[in-house]
Order: C-alpha cells, then sequence, then structure tokens
C-alpha cells in the first residue's frame, strides 16, 4: 500500500476513535494527578491500549506509572510517540497534559489498526514531567535505545511548530536556625526564615547580572510556626533556567553561593537538594518538524512564525533530554485564546474545551502520519538522520553538563549541608 493510502487510512482511524479519546481525554482533566502519582490516568491509558489489542507493559523503565507498548515490522525504522500525563499543583492540567495523553495515544493506535506498516510503533508513557523529569529517569533505563525518531505535541495559545524550550533544575533549600522566644529572648534564637530571606534577597539581586536567556525563580515554602517565635525552620524552592547545559551548571554554582550566603549571614545552617534530573535545551530536528508541518497544514492548521514570538518566549521540559539522544520534535497546538497562558487556572479550564478536543485529534492525526513517512520516505529518515548527526558532538556533551550537573547536585546536598556558622 502506498505511503499515502497508509495516511488516508490512519486519518479515519483516528476519527473512529474520537469519541473514545476525546471520553479520555475528559476523564484525565477530570482526575489530575501530580507527578509519579499518575495511577488513574497511567490505567486509563493502558486499558485503553490493551482493549485495542495492543500489549503493554506498566511501570516500565522503573516507573510505577510509566508505561510502554510496541508493535509493527522491527525491518523498518522504530518511532517513539509519547503521553504525558501529570497535572500541577492547585490547578491541575494547566499544562494541557491530557491533550498530550490522548493524542499521543491516538496515534499509536491509529498505526495500530493498518496493515503493511513499514516500521515500528514505540507507544511509551512518560510520567513526572512536571518534577522530577520522568523521560530522563526512563532514558537512563533504555527506554529510547534503537529509536530512530520520538515524538510529542503539547497545548498552548498558538500553532508553533516547535516550543522554545531551555535547560532548568529545580533545587530546595532547608534553613536550620535555633527557637527563642522572640520578645524575651531573641538573641538565644538563630533565624531561619531570616536566612532564607537573605539568601532570596541575593538571588534577587543575582538576577540582574545574568545573561537575558537565564530565569530564576522561586517561592518560600516554610516560614515559621507563629510570629512570637524565632523560626529554627524555614525552607525556600527555586527554577534555575539557563540556555543549555553548560550555562546552567555555571548559573547552579551562583545560585548555591547565595543559599550559603544567607546561612553564613544568620548562623543558620543550610541544606540544599538540587533536583535529580536536569532539563536540558530542545533540539529540534527540522525535517521531521517540516514533515510535521505539513501533515498538519494538510489538515487545515496554521502556524505562527517563530521570529514572531516575544523575546525571552520559553519554557522547559523533559522531551529536551530525549532530544539530545535521537531526534525529536515537541510541536505546539493552540487551545487557548492568546492572553491565556499555560500554568493558570484559566488554561485548565480551556484544556477541557472543544478546540482542546480538537487538539487530540488534529496531534493525533499529524504524529501519526509523520511517523509514516518517517517510516516510509528513505530520503527523508535519512535528511533527519544526518540532521541530527550535524550537532551529535553538541548532544553528547550536553548529555555529558547534565551528569556533571547531577554530580554537583550530590556534592552540594553532601558537601555543604553545615555551610554558615554552626548552630548546633
Amino acid at each position: 500500500m502506498s505511503l499515502a493510502a497508509l495516511k488516508k487510512e490512519a486519518v479515519a482511524a483516528v476519527d473512529a476513535m474520537r469519541a473514545e479519546l476525546l471520553a479520555l481525554s475528559h476523564a484525565i482533566h477530570g482526575e489530575p494527578e501530580l507527578a509519579l502519582e499518575e495511577v488513574k490516568a497511567s490505567q486509563r491509558l493502558t486499558g485503553a491500549v490493551e482493549s485495542h489489542g495492543v500489549a503493554v507493559q506498566r511501570g516500565a523503565f522503573g516507573l510505577k506509572t510509566a508505561f510502554a507498548a510496541e508493535f509493527g515490522n522491527s525491518a523498518g525504522p522504530t518511532i517513539a510517540v509519547l503521553s504525558e500525563y501529570d497535572a500541577l499543583p492547585g490547578i491541575g492540567h494547566a499544562c494541557g497534559h491530557n491533550i498530550i495523553a490522548t493524542a499521543g495515544l491516538g496515534a499509536a493506535l491509529a498505526l495500530s489498526k493498518l496493515n503493511g506498516l513499514p516500521g515500528r510503533v514505540r507507544y511509551l508513557g512518560t510520567p513526572a514531567e512536571e518534577r522530577y523529569g520522568g523521560k530522563e529517569l526512563m532514558a537512563r533505563e533504555g527506554a529510547f535505545d534503537r529509536s530512530d525518531a520520538a515524538m510529542m505535541i503539547h497545548p498552548s495559545n498558538l500553532n508553533l511548530v516547535t516550543m522554545p524550550c531551555i535547560a532548568v533544575c529545580d533545587v530546595s533549600a532547608v534553613f536550620h536556625g535555633r527557637a527563642a522566644h522572640a520578645s524575651a529572648m531573641p538573641y538565644r534564637g538563630l533565624n531561619a526564615l531570616d536566612a532564607v530571606i537573605t539568601a532570596y534577597q541575593a538571588i534577587a539581586q543575582l538576577r540582574q547580572h545574568i545573561r537575558n536567556t537565564d530565569r530564576i525563580h522561586g517561592i518560600i515554602t516554610e516560614g515559621g510556626l507563629a510570629a512570637n517565635i524565632v523560626p529554627e525552620r524555614a525552607a525556600c524552592r527555586f527554577f534555575v533556567r539557563s540556555v543549555d547545559g553548560k550555562e546552567l551548571l555555571a548559573l547552579k554554582h551562583r545560585v548555591q553561593a547565595c543559599f550559603e550566603a544567607g546561612a553564613l549571614a544568620t548562623g543558620c545552617r543550610v541544606e540544599t537538594k538540587w533536583g535529580e534530573t536536569n532539563y536540558l535545551d530542545l533540539k529540534t530536528n527540522w525535517p521531521m518538524a517540516e514533515a510535521y508541518q505539513r501533515n498538519a497544514e494538510a489538515l487545515g492548521l496554521e502556524f505562527f512564525a517563530l521570529k514572531d514570538l516575544p523575546p525571552g518566549y520559553a519554557g522547559s521540559t523533559d522531551m529536551g533530554n530525549v532530544s539530545h539522544r535521537v531526534p525529536s520534535i515537541h510541536p505546539c497546538l493552540g487551545v487557548a485564546p492568546l492572553n491565556v497562558i499555560i500554568h493558570n487556572a484559566e488554561f485548565a479550564r480551556h484544556a477541557a474545551s472543544d478546540k482542546a478536543d480538537q487538539a487530540v485529534i488534529d496531534g493525533a492525526k499529524s504524529m501519526a502520519m509523520t511517523m509514516l513517512d518517517l517510516m516510509g520516505d528513505g530520503a527523508l529518515l535519512a535528511s533527519v538522520k544526518s540532521d541530527f548527526a550535524a550537532t551529535a558532538e553538541a548532544s553528547r556533551a550536553a548529555l555529558a553538563a547534565a551528569a556533571e550537573l547531577h554530580d554537583v547536585a550530590q556534592a552540594h546536598a553532601h558537601g555543604h549541608a553545615h555551610a554558615g556558622c554552626g548552630c548546633a
């Protein structure tokens, strides 16, 4: 069967599953679950895979809510399609992972219906994108080994051929002081909240002297128990972002110094815990992205020009880590008005709208057709691999930097646990 005929069948298969996919999207949206707690979402998705006659492995690659399914012609290329399904604290699916989950499912199941599939599908359920870096954890266990390419879509307020993404790591700092009566004997106390505030202000001052591609943002998570008790424990959490892993490593050292300054200034002790995984910048494979765009435009979608995005428009994703291992794309589909951005409660409402439902269907179709292109068009696949190879050395360096970032995190967690003046 020709590639065009296979694409037509895949599109029809997605249409036939429309009601099922949208019901799943709304069910996941209606019961948001946090990173590594996505038990119901994982069960719903794996149940759907099995109901279509495809075997699925639960608890795949060391994560209890991850899963994997594989089928097709092993003589052809293996293309991975991904689903995410974790939500955000307090605001649910304000990143629209219910859409990502069901678009990936739809693309995979559509190809499972085809006779004469010219390649192999690897469908992966990848939990914990919002925290912990599930894809990096899975990659370390071989989830993307022997894959020729990988893809997923992401909801947005614009149709974009790729999502601008930079590197990020999170850090938590806990300051330990000494409690005392805040009026009668304040001199007996060591104020852990003062330590947090000093560190916070040091980071605020650091922000004036970092690159315009860097970002540091955080919150105070603990500030004491009562106003008349000198706080003996206080804590904060920050995200540190930079254009790539190398720049992120340098910035992490500067942020760490701010935490230690807070401890030193107040006589408290600080424990910093840097994230186990570092999200790398996204390396878009442009031949694959262009193929995706052609397929999406064939469905009637129009794309916003990347050059017209506001300066500094960028997020972060653990799909970046995948993109440095195998050729990858991470396009966006608009589901909300232009003035509504991800990670707020208003976006969560739009993630279950009619426009979001259409994004599930369009995303599934566009990815299924692009996967078929990669399987059946040898010239395209060669171009994809050539584009990836052109920056392979940089990717190896990025992955090495991520490993070094992890080592630095461990060193700070252990070696600087008693920074500042002793308060024992």
